[in-house]
């Protein structure tokens, strides 16, 4: 049983939806920036209860003040550009039997809309539940005001610091004691230790073990995930990655189109990590061209900052402004 499991934000789709989302609405974008932010802070810090990718959950208030609904987010999906060569690859590891899943820290109507669109089976697809149009009756005139009031003051802010400071005593503070408190309870999205959750209940499944699955992700959302991949000796894979992300891997590819995995995919059909070693040595000796297939093995490597150059590079040309995200 050959096993795959991707990320979608990065890997299959270039933008991240709740950075679109945001940017419906005027200073939506800075809103949803800072936020970001504040989780990767909060992440860093190892704050108790906290998971990579808790933004969705911090921007719920703000998406239902605004009056964006669930039947938006599944349009965007379905209209959605998809990540180079990405429904290729699936089409062919289809072809020659693999199993594709996806675990997705991106809201459910977006990842269900998407995963459709490239042939993946719904019931192979774990992402984070969203009743945004339920959570919007949960506002009350405190909240809208409160909410009004937070968007401009993060239009301010930029200091990791003020950012910090601001964010914990709107939403520890300020936020918990209105209904839309309760609206933090009802997302819990789908990252870092859950994503991780999320790959062991398909790998029970499956009757698989960590080792014999494959995954690919690019950002801090699936670190902890491509971790116990790498360290159960299966294969994890960064594409496009940033510096939350990439040290954590067994392999790398930098490029615009994710079909550019074949070859590695293949070698590990064929002679799991020893074949894919050898062929991402070969690779990274010859070097990539241009913006495609530059591989490095990062596995037990102590320095990756060639890798991360070229990461970077090619991230933005293939995210755009979404690549400056956790």
């Amino acid at each position: 049983m050959k096993l795959i499991c991707f990320d979608l934000e990065g890997p299959l789709a270039p933008q991240d939806n709740a950075y679109e989302l945001m940017k419906l609405f005027p200073t939506g974008g800075k809103t949803f920036e800072v936020i970001s932010r504040y989780d990767d802070l909060a992440t860093l810090e190892g704050r108790k209860d906290y998971e990579p990718g808790d933004t969705l959950a911090l921007t719920a208030p703000f998406l239902a003040y605004h009056g964006i609904t669930e039947e938006q987010i599944t349009a965007m999906g379905q209209g959605s550009r998809l990540t180079s060569g990405a429904l290729e690859l699936i089409s062919r590891l289809k072809s020659v039997k693999w199993q594709i899943f996806c675990i997705s820290t991106s809201y459910e109507q977006y990842a269900l809309s998407v995963t459709q669109r490239l042939g993946i089976a719904s019931q192979n697809v774990a992402c984070t539940h969203f009743p945004l149009d339920r959570i919007r009756q949960l506002l009350s005139n405190r909240d809208f005001a409160l909410l009004g009031q937070a968007e401009e003051r993060m239009a301010t802010l930029s200091d990791d610091a003020e950012i910090k400071q601001h964010l914990d005593r709107f939403y520890q503070r300020d936020l918990a004691r209105t209904s839309s408190g309760r609206i933090l309870a009802e997302v819990k999205p789908v990252g870092g230790r859950r994503k991780v959750e999320a790959l062991e209940d398909f790998a029970s499944v499956t009757a698989k073990p960590l080792s014999q699955w494959v995954v690919v992700g690019d950002s801090i959302t699936d670190a902890r995930m491509l971790q116990a991949v790498d360290r159960a000796g299966g294969l994890a894979i960064a594409f496009n990655a940033n510096e939350y992300a990439l040290p954590y891997c067994t392999i790398s590819l930098a490029s615009t189109r994710l079909d550019d995995l074949w070859g590695v995919l293949e070698a590990w059909q064929t002679g799991k990590r020893r074949a894919v070693e050898l062929a991402v040595r070969e690779s990274e000796a010859s070097g990539g061209r241009e913006d495609r297939g530059w591989f490095h093995w990062v596995s037990g490597s102590k320095d990756i900052s060639h890798a991360l150059d070229i990461h970077r590079r090619i991230r933005v040309l293939v995210r755009h402004e979404a690549a400056k995200l956790g």
